[in-house]
């Protein structure tokens, strides 16, 4: 019988002694943020603090995300969504584990209730094979011994991919694409993506949660700050 080829490092491809991490200590730990993050737009800050000055003032929808998406943890996140490579999930996911716990010290954030992965549409669902949000989600939800709602918002249209599109595309691409789709019983509520791009997702389904839920928050495991950020 032929030996199995070792399992190595999908960024550096050094032998791994894990064979359920994917990517290295000393790659992960290059990617990761090495101080805190405005939850707001991902500027560095010096000190633990919710938002920076600029969005302190519009108060947006905090996210809250181990690394940038602009780093080598990058090219990963379309793996992991359209091709199912999931070696990197666990660190990754226990990456964003880790910084929440940090942001609840900090007292940056309160502890949701419940986690909502973001949805996808039936058809692509099926074309897929699975919601990449929903695997995420039930993976934290383990590290942080959390519910996981995927009933609770469902979408309804099948926009077109948001990549690409501009940001009056994408706010028209996702307008009344999601439906909530029972009473929310629940007041703090973390929604789940892989990436945080524009947020034009995230305020298109907190639009539809606002009316039952004050507290939203998002957590994911890269967020694509602006250029020169």
């Amino acid at each position: 019988m032929a030996a199995s080829l070792p399992n190595r490092c999908l960024l550096c491809h050094q032998r791994l002694l894990s064979a359920s991490s994917g990517i290295c200590d000393v790659c992960l730990q290059s990617c990761l943020y090495q101080t805190p993050v405005c939850l707001g737009c991902g500027l560095p800050l010096t000190t633990p603090c919710r938002y920076c000055g600029s969005c302190l003032s519009r108060q947006p929808i905090p996210v809250v995300a181990p690394a940038s998406y602009h780093s080598l943890l990058g090219p990963l996140i379309p793996q992991i969504k359209y091709h199912a490579q999931f070696a990197a999930l666990p660190p990754l996911v226990k990456a964003l584990a880790d910084r929440v716990t940090q942001a609840l010290s900090d007292e940056l954030i309160i502890l949701p209730q419940v986690l909502v992965p973001v949805p996808l549409h039936p058809h692509r669902l099926r074309q897929r094979g699975f919601n990449q949000a929903t695997v995420i989600a039930k993976l934290l939800g383990q590290y942080l011994q959390l519910p996981v709602d995927e009933q609770l918002v469902q979408r309804q249209t099948e926009t077109l991919p948001q990549a690409g599109l501009d940001g009056q595309a994408r706010r028209s691409n996702l307008q009344g694409a999601f439906l909530v789709t029972q009473a929310v019983s629940w007041q703090r509520i973390a929604l789940i993506d892989d990436v945080v791009t524009t947020g034009t997702t995230i305020n298109e389904l907190a639009r539809s949660l606002s009316p039952w839920t004050p507290d939203l928050q998002v957590w994911c495991l890269a967020r694509a700050e602006a250029p020169g950020m």
